[in-house]
């Protein structure tokens, strides 16, 4: 029944992207990757995500292509597919649909296998992550993580002010009066308004100061351009190196908003992308692989997460060798992040001199503070419409201060994941309350996070 349900939803998500004009394939193809996203840890999904998708295969087969199905659509766990996200930035009329085409994917998924608890709970916040993409608004936070018996929702960075969430990792807390309307499709964001959203992320100190010298920098070059002074030709290509969980793909959607901003973009979207994506299996193929992903970015920012996989053997370097080139060609309507861990990261650039001449200028981003992790914790559970007792962030100050702090860690990831087992120990502690308070619904208490103990890191999970 479950895979009837997944196929019937893919066929439907296909007439959304042929109505859509993405094409019914290319559709089915990316609600196929979400399904396998989403199933990840729901043991014996594998099984019935082929049987959905591909029937008539051998029960003998490889579940091979489950797996990498998977890993190269996490991020879509907690952010808007790419075609989703292409809907959303042209303005068009059929975002909405498509998305709820996705949203029925994911229902179908979320019952593939033997789902947990947390597993069901997490389909939920994917669909509200699609749900307010379409509809021009930030999403709250994702009621899951990203790795292990949940699905990915990684939090990068909070910010606690009055607007709702961003579909990606930053949580704020809701507005009373509501969503604000959502700014048309065409119309950039007031450069002073990114720049204030970026100093409500919660840390990150250095992080927003290099974005400001940056922005300034390119401000200035710009208005000396238009005074018919001569300028530097300034590269506006970023390093983003640091941990898991610590905004760096939040940071990268606002640094694309405010090149728009400044007139260097014209759409100022974001593709975000990792090696999966990029490569075929093929030499020539690759050439073609990454050229139409780099189409999909042109005038706005493309996102290229542990983009340091792409030295690992000839198919990735001919990855990057096409990216120089498409950068060359395409040097006044594109701008490319590549991110991940520091010392890979630097070792990466210098493979190929044509990286090292593009990306000039690196930005770190550090580890939460524990008083940082509590806020980010703290914001994410009143976004989600819980209220942790006073006694249940100390329980989370333990918590955290028992973690390993090395490469890997989770940071703002890591607290979506205490929340997340937190939440479904809750539901289980109210199991025999047949109708619980309002106070009791909302309400996480001490014994909710007596058994996160060891939930570890999420070093596989997207930056």
């Amino acid at each position: 029944m479950t895979t009837t349900a997944l196929a019937t939803a893919l066929d439907a998500l296909a007439r959304a992207g042929t109505a859509a004009g993405v094409g019914g394939p290319a559709a089915r193809a990316e609600g196929e990757r979400l399904a396998a996203a989403v199933a990840e840890s729901s043991p014996g999904a594998p099984a019935d995500w082929l049987a959905a998708t591909s029937p008539g295969r051998p029960a003998s087969a490889t579940l091979q292509p489950f797996f990498d199905a998977a890993v190269g659509a996490r991020r879509w766990r907690s952010a808007p597919t790419d075609l989703l996200a292409g809907l959303v930035a042209d303005g068009s009329a059929h975002a909405a649909a498509y998305a709820e085409a996705l949203a029925a994917v994911v229902d179908a998924a979320a019952g593939l296998g033997d789902p947990s608890i947390s597993a069901i709970a997490a389909a939920e916040g994917t669909k509200a992550v699609h749900r307010s993409a379409a509809a021009g608004r930030a999403a709250a936070p994702r009621p899951a993580g990203d790795q292990g018996l949940e699905f990915g929702a990684p939090v990068d960075a909070v910010t606690p002010t009055p607007s709702a969430t961003e579909p990606e990792p930053a949580a704020r807390a809701a507005g009373p009066e509501g969503e604000p309307e959502p700014e048309p499709a065409d119309e950039p964001r007031p450069l002073a308004e990114l720049l204030d959203e970026l100093d409500q992320l919660i840390g990150l100190g250095r992080v927003k100061d290099e974005i400001h010298r940056q922005t300034e920098l390119l401000r200035i070059e710009r208005l000396r351009a238009e005074a018919g002074l001569t300028s530097p030709t300034l590269t506006r290509h970023l390093v983003f190196t640091g941990n898991p969980g610590t905004g760096k793909t939040t940071v990268g959607r606002l640094v694309a908003g405010i090149y728009r901003a400044l007139g260097l973009l014209d759409k100022g979207h974001l593709v975000e992308v990792d090696r999966s994506e990029l490569v075929a299996g093929y030499l020539g193929q690759t050439a073609e692989k990454t050229t139409a992903v780099v189409q999909r970015a042109l005038g706005g920012v493309l996102f290229i997460d542990e983009a340091y996989a792409l030295a690992e053997d000839q198919y990735g370097r001919e990855a990057v060798d096409t990216l120089v080139k498409d950068m060359e060609d395409h040097r006044d309507d594109l701008v490319v992040i590549v991110a991940g861990y520091p010392g890979p990261m630097a070792r990466f650039i210098a493979t190929n001199p044509g990286l090292e001449s593009r990306f000039a200028r690196t930005i770190t981003f550090e580890d939460y503070s524990p008083e940082e992790l509590r806020r980010i914790f703290a914001a994410m559970a009143g976004s989600a419409d819980f209220e942790p007792e006073p006694e249940t962030l100390d329980r989370f100050d333990r918590l955290a201060a028992d973690q390993v702090r090395g490469e890997g860690f989770g940071n703002g990831r890591w607290a979506r994941n205490v929340l997340d087992s937190a939440i479904a120990r809750h539901a289980w502690r109210l199991r025999d309350v047949e109708r619980p308070t309002v106070d009791q619904l909302r309400t996480l208490v001490p014994e909710d996070l007596e058994d996160v103990v060891d939930i570890g890191t999420d070093s596989e999970a997207t930056l």
